[in-house]
Protein backbone atom coordinates (compact mmCIF):
# COMPACT_ATOMS: atom_id res chain seq x y z
CA UNK A 1 0.00 0.00 0.00
CA UNK A 2 1.42 3.27 -0.77
CA UNK A 3 -0.38 6.13 -0.66
CA UNK A 4 0.55 9.69 -2.37
CA UNK A 5 -0.56 13.00 -2.14
CA UNK A 6 0.99 16.56 -3.23
CA UNK A 7 0.63 19.01 -0.54
CA UNK A 8 -1.56 22.04 -0.64
CA UNK A 9 -3.15 19.91 -3.76
CA UNK A 10 -5.26 17.00 -1.98
CA UNK A 11 -5.42 18.21 1.23
CA UNK A 12 -9.37 18.90 0.73
CA UNK A 13 -9.83 15.64 -1.32
CA UNK A 14 -7.83 13.93 0.92
CA UNK A 15 -9.99 15.07 3.81
CA UNK A 16 -13.21 14.11 1.99
CA UNK A 17 -12.01 10.83 1.08
CA UNK A 18 -10.93 9.54 4.21
CA UNK A 19 -14.62 7.87 4.55
CA UNK A 20 -14.18 6.26 1.57
CA UNK A 21 -11.35 4.32 3.15
CA UNK A 22 -13.35 2.58 5.43
CA UNK A 23 -12.85 -0.40 2.96
CA UNK A 24 -9.45 -0.53 3.61
CA UNK A 25 -7.03 -2.60 6.45
CA UNK A 26 -6.38 -0.86 9.35
CA UNK A 27 -2.26 -0.30 8.01
CA UNK A 28 -4.10 1.28 5.08
CA UNK A 29 -6.21 3.16 6.97
CA UNK A 30 -2.96 4.75 9.03
CA UNK A 31 -1.15 5.29 6.43
CA UNK A 32 -4.16 7.25 4.76
CA UNK A 33 -4.45 9.34 8.03
CA UNK A 34 -0.87 9.79 8.22
CA UNK A 35 -0.78 10.79 5.16
CA UNK A 36 -3.70 14.00 5.95
CA UNK A 37 -1.46 14.85 8.67
CA UNK A 38 1.67 15.38 6.38
CA UNK A 39 -0.13 17.48 4.21
CA UNK A 40 -1.87 19.47 6.51
CA UNK A 41 1.93 19.98 8.98
CA UNK A 42 3.49 21.36 5.57
CA UNK A 43 0.68 23.56 4.85
CA UNK A 44 0.80 24.60 8.45
CA UNK A 45 4.58 25.78 8.09
CA UNK A 46 4.36 29.09 7.59
CA UNK A 47 7.29 29.09 5.40
CA UNK A 48 5.67 27.23 2.81
CA UNK A 49 4.90 30.08 -0.08
CA UNK A 50 3.70 29.58 -3.45
CA UNK A 51 6.93 29.04 -4.60
CA UNK A 52 7.31 26.01 -3.00
CA UNK A 53 5.68 22.34 -4.08
CA UNK A 54 5.77 19.86 -1.85
CA UNK A 55 4.60 16.48 -2.40
CA UNK A 56 4.77 12.68 0.07
CA UNK A 57 4.16 9.22 -0.26
CA UNK A 58 3.40 7.14 2.73
CA UNK A 59 3.78 3.16 3.42
CA UNK A 60 3.45 1.30 6.59
CA UNK A 61 4.78 4.87 8.33
CA UNK A 62 7.31 5.95 5.80
CA UNK A 63 7.05 8.96 4.36
CA UNK A 64 9.05 9.70 1.63
CA UNK A 65 9.08 13.66 0.96
CA UNK A 66 9.39 14.96 -2.51
CA UNK A 67 9.07 18.39 -4.26
CA UNK A 68 11.67 21.72 -4.45
CA UNK A 69 12.08 24.67 -2.38
CA UNK A 70 13.48 28.00 -2.46
CA UNK A 71 15.43 28.05 0.52
CA UNK A 72 17.50 24.96 2.06
CA UNK A 73 16.13 25.53 5.31
CA UNK A 74 12.81 24.45 4.29
CA UNK A 75 13.79 21.24 3.32
CA UNK A 76 15.22 20.62 6.79
CA UNK A 77 12.69 22.15 8.77
CA UNK A 78 10.08 20.69 6.65
CA UNK A 79 11.39 17.20 7.46
CA UNK A 80 11.96 18.02 10.79
CA UNK A 81 8.47 18.53 11.21
CA UNK A 82 6.94 15.42 9.52
CA UNK A 83 9.46 13.21 11.51
CA UNK A 84 7.47 14.83 14.83
CA UNK A 85 4.43 13.59 13.66
CA UNK A 86 3.27 10.53 15.94
CA UNK A 87 3.01 7.44 14.02
CA UNK A 88 5.84 8.39 11.72
CA UNK A 89 8.65 5.88 11.13
CA UNK A 90 11.29 7.36 9.40
CA UNK A 91 11.57 10.15 6.97
CA UNK A 92 12.81 9.50 3.12
CA UNK A 93 13.75 13.12 2.24
CA UNK A 94 14.26 13.80 -1.97
CA UNK A 95 12.98 17.63 -1.64
CA UNK A 96 15.58 19.67 -3.86
CA UNK A 97 16.27 23.30 -3.21
CA UNK A 98 15.79 25.28 -6.40
CA UNK A 99 19.16 27.46 -7.45
CA UNK A 100 19.36 31.08 -6.27
CA UNK A 101 18.66 33.43 -9.85
CA UNK A 102 17.41 36.81 -9.90
CA UNK A 103 16.06 35.45 -13.20
CA UNK A 104 13.93 33.32 -11.92
CA UNK A 105 12.99 35.49 -8.93
CA UNK A 106 11.59 38.47 -11.57
CA UNK A 107 9.57 35.43 -13.36
CA UNK A 108 7.80 33.74 -9.83
CA UNK A 109 7.06 37.74 -8.99
CA UNK A 110 5.89 38.90 -12.06
CA UNK A 111 3.91 35.39 -12.84
CA UNK A 112 2.17 35.02 -9.30
CA UNK A 113 1.04 39.11 -9.89
CA UNK A 114 -0.21 38.34 -12.99
CA UNK A 115 -2.18 35.36 -11.92
CA UNK A 116 -3.07 36.13 -8.26
CA UNK A 117 -4.20 40.17 -9.51
CA UNK A 118 -7.03 38.16 -12.60
CA UNK A 119 -9.93 38.98 -11.00
CA UNK A 120 -10.44 35.04 -12.17
CA UNK A 121 -8.42 34.20 -9.16
CA UNK A 122 -8.81 36.70 -6.25
CA UNK A 123 -10.82 34.01 -3.92
CA UNK A 124 -7.75 31.59 -5.14
CA UNK A 125 -5.54 34.61 -3.15
CA UNK A 126 -7.23 35.26 -0.05
CA UNK A 127 -7.09 31.80 0.77
CA UNK A 128 -4.53 31.20 3.89
CA UNK A 129 -2.81 28.65 1.79
CA UNK A 130 -3.33 29.78 -1.75
CA UNK A 131 -3.56 26.88 -4.29
CA UNK A 132 -1.57 27.29 -7.03
CA UNK A 133 2.38 26.63 -6.50
CA UNK A 134 4.87 28.33 -9.37
CA UNK A 135 7.79 26.54 -9.06
CA UNK A 136 10.81 28.46 -11.25
CA UNK A 137 13.89 26.45 -11.99
CA UNK A 138 16.52 27.68 -14.85
CA UNK A 139 13.67 29.92 -16.27
CA UNK A 140 11.15 27.25 -16.68
CA UNK A 141 8.48 27.24 -15.26
CA UNK A 142 6.06 24.40 -13.58
CA UNK A 143 2.64 25.17 -12.16
CA UNK A 144 1.01 22.70 -9.69
CA UNK A 145 -2.01 22.52 -7.27
CA UNK A 146 -5.67 22.70 -7.77
CA UNK A 147 -8.05 24.89 -9.47
CA UNK A 148 -11.68 24.68 -9.58
CA UNK A 149 -12.28 24.66 -13.31
CA UNK A 150 -10.76 24.08 -16.86
CA UNK A 151 -11.02 27.38 -17.52
CA UNK A 152 -8.85 28.21 -14.57
CA UNK A 153 -6.01 26.03 -15.58
CA UNK A 154 -6.00 27.16 -19.05
CA UNK A 155 -6.25 30.83 -17.91
CA UNK A 156 -3.37 30.45 -15.16
CA UNK A 157 -1.19 28.78 -17.93
CA UNK A 158 -2.05 31.68 -20.30
CA UNK A 159 -1.09 34.27 -17.72
CA UNK A 160 2.12 32.44 -16.55
CA UNK A 161 3.68 32.11 -20.59
CA UNK A 162 3.60 35.55 -21.24
CA UNK A 163 7.12 36.74 -19.02
CA UNK A 164 9.53 35.05 -21.32
CA UNK A 165 9.84 31.58 -19.25
CA UNK A 166 11.91 29.36 -21.34
CA UNK A 167 8.61 26.67 -21.17
CA UNK A 168 6.11 26.76 -18.98
CA UNK A 169 4.40 23.65 -17.74
CA UNK A 170 0.82 23.47 -15.86
CA UNK A 171 0.71 20.39 -13.39
CA UNK A 172 -2.58 21.97 -12.69
CA UNK A 173 -5.34 19.36 -11.70
CA UNK A 174 -9.37 20.74 -11.10
CA UNK A 175 -11.18 19.27 -7.74
CA UNK A 176 -13.05 16.83 -9.70
CA UNK A 177 -9.73 15.42 -10.97
CA UNK A 178 -7.81 15.24 -7.19
CA UNK A 179 -10.95 13.35 -6.09
CA UNK A 180 -11.13 10.87 -8.84
CA UNK A 181 -7.71 10.04 -8.93
CA UNK A 182 -7.87 9.71 -4.88
CA UNK A 183 -11.01 7.67 -5.59
CA UNK A 184 -9.56 5.32 -7.82
CA UNK A 185 -6.26 5.14 -5.87
CA UNK A 186 -8.67 3.96 -2.98
CA UNK A 187 -10.60 1.17 -5.46
CA UNK A 188 -7.15 0.09 -6.44
CA UNK A 189 -5.98 -0.66 -3.17
CA UNK A 190 -9.52 -2.17 -1.65
CA UNK A 191 -8.73 -4.18 -5.17
CA UNK A 192 -5.14 -5.33 -4.65
CA UNK A 193 -5.86 -6.27 -0.65
CA UNK A 194 -8.19 -8.67 -1.82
Amino acid sequence: MLNTVAIGVVLVAVTANLAAAAGLDTAEKKDFQLLKDVATSVDRYTQFTIFDDVGARVKDGYVTLTGKVTMPFKRDDIERRIAKIAGVAGVRDEITVLPVSMFDDELRFKIARSIYGHSNFWTYAIMPNPPIHIVVEHGRVTLTGVVNSEVDRMLARSLASQFGAFAVTSDLRTDAEARDALEKEGIEKRDESK
